[in-house]
């Protein structure tokens, strides 16, 4: 649906897509992205796209955001914090990403207390760029608090490079705890997305390398496994946590009932396998009836393909204007009601959610 819509409003191609085009339809997106309309700010505009944020390690400089924004062009461009590569004990090149984040804080990383420093340091220079959220990956969803002092202990053993596997989840059960504790404080929304089973392939991964497809969703338990942070972070009005999942049966089980009942918790929108028609119409259906509209942040997608970004929101919008006219002819309700659900779907709860208001410079 993405690529037929894509091709035909987007670039202006409404020849079949099959084996025989293939190459001319190819020749023709190459010569479209060659010419000055199809140049990302043309596009940003074309697409009347209010913000369109990033997804930065804790250690990028963010050269770049500094570089749009002293352009003096108005797009609305921001970082989102994503601290996975020194959080995360058994992430690729641990040791060499916390000495990357010890030079671009400033603050020399030799123990816990001094780890954390840095951590909030970066956490400020993101939201002075303009940065509203964190975003968080994890494998298996788990949260538990440590003592500062056990907290330090298992660090040091990572820092001289003998972390165990426990170590590492109770380190990133830890650290998911602090991350709400900063957001309670900084005011940056928090979004978790667990359950993907990365480079599952072998042959693909030593092949072609990490993130090359071969990505396989794997069963996650919310309810148990974020107690600890929701027992002491989610009933504060400070946080935000939005949820995302790749594990279906736990939309009406657990995260609708979560969403539901803490303040603090909001369900992103289905992602992934599910960012599709028929994704959408089972999350409607299994989330809606016990979290509520409001408790849900609309649609924002993770696209890394630039031109796919107003046909993926036209599928949401489409999809959830159909979900309502569905409630309105049963006379679940008016269409009064319908109307205001539908723009908020659509608009207003990613706004809100995600806290984003205009640069004070812009």
């Amino acid at each position: 649906m993405w690529l037929t819509d894509e091709l035909v409003t987007i670039f202006g191609i409404d020849e079949k897509l099959n084996g025989a085009s293939a190459q001319r339809i190819y020749d023709q997106i190459s010569e479209k992205l060659a010419t000055p309309e199809f140049r990302p700010r043309a596009l940003y505009e074309r697409f009347n796209v209010e913000v369109l944020c990033t997804t930065d390690a804790a250690t990028d400089p963010l050269t770049y955001h500094e570089q749009i924004r002293a352009s003096g062009w108005r797009g609305d461009i921001r970082p989102t914090f994503r601290p996975d590569n020194v959080l995360n004990l058994d992430a690729a090149n641990w040791r060499a990403n916390i000495d990357a984040l010890s030079q671009v804080s400033g603050i020399q990383v030799r123990d816990y207390r001094t780890y954390i420093a840095a951590l909030e340091q970066r956490r400020a220079f993101f939201k002075q760029l303009g940065a509203t959220a964190t975003d968080h990956a994890v494998l298996t969803l788990y949260t538990n608090e440590l003592s500062q002092a056990d907290a330090d202990v298992i660090f040091q053993r990572a820092l001289n490079g003998d972390a165990t596997a426990g170590d590492a989840v109770q380190f990133s059960g830890h650290m998911l705890m602090e991350m709400a504790r900063m957001s309670v404080e900084d005011g940056l929304v928090m979004q978790v997305h667990p359950g993907s089973f990365r480079n599952h392939n072998a042959s693909v991964y030593q092949k072609f390398g990490a993130d090359k497809g071969a990505d396989i969703p794997v069963t996650i338990e919310y309810t148990r496994n974020l107690r600890p942070l929701l027992n002491k972070y989610g009933n504060d009005p400070h946080l935000t946590l939005i949820l995302f999942t790749l594990d279906e049966t736990t939309y009406a089980r657990e995260l609708a009932p979560l969403a539901g009942h803490y303040p603090a918790v909001k369900l992103g929108p289905p992602w992934w396998f599910y960012d599709s028609l028929n994704g959408m119409r089972r999350f409607f259906d299994t989330v809606m009836e016990t979290a509520g509209i409001y408790n849900t942040v609309g649609f924002n997608d993770d696209t890394r393909a630039f031109a796919s970004i107003p046909v993926r929101h036209d599928v949401w919008r489409r999809a959830g204007a159909n979900w309502l006219a569905g409630l309105t002819v049963r006379h679940l309700i008016d269409e009064e009601d319908a109307a205001v659900m539908a723009r908020a779907l659509a608009y207003d709860l990613a706004k809100q959610s995600y806290r984003f208001s205009p640069h004070e410079s812009k």
